[in-house]
């Protein structure tokens, strides 16, 4: 099963799910059942290609997927067809400095 947490569609109609158990990113054509790995899926953990506690998604025109990884206080931009993911906010531990995240929601 899933364990859904956060949901984005695109322009294309694809629909994006945010998995918190199994610490990915899904893409769904609609009636599809396995969908597509975009991002994560590597197990729980703070590599560049891990997620931990992935929640909510926001999809932009080109596909790529800004993930805010909930226990790992950062935000993850991940490109089309990427295998890791980007830092682009906090990463650095929870907190509240500048380069710091608090477990940013969404």
């Amino acid at each position: 099963g899933i364990d859904c947490y956060g949901l984005a569609m695109d322009e294309q109609r694809y629909l994006y799910v945010s998995d918190i158990g199994k610490h990915e990113v899904r893409r769904y054509q609609l009636g599809e059942k396995n969908g597509t790995l975009i991002a994560g899926g590597n197990g729980k953990g703070n590599d560049t290609n891990q997620l931990n506690y992935p929640r909510y998604l926001v999809v932009d025109r080109q596909q790529t997927v800004y993930v805010s990884d909930n226990y790992n206080h950062r935000v993850m931009k991940w490109n089309k067809d990427a295998k890791e993911g980007i830092v682009v906010a906090g990463g650095q531990g929870q907190g509240n400095a500048l380069t710091q995240l608090y477990y940013p929601e969404g």
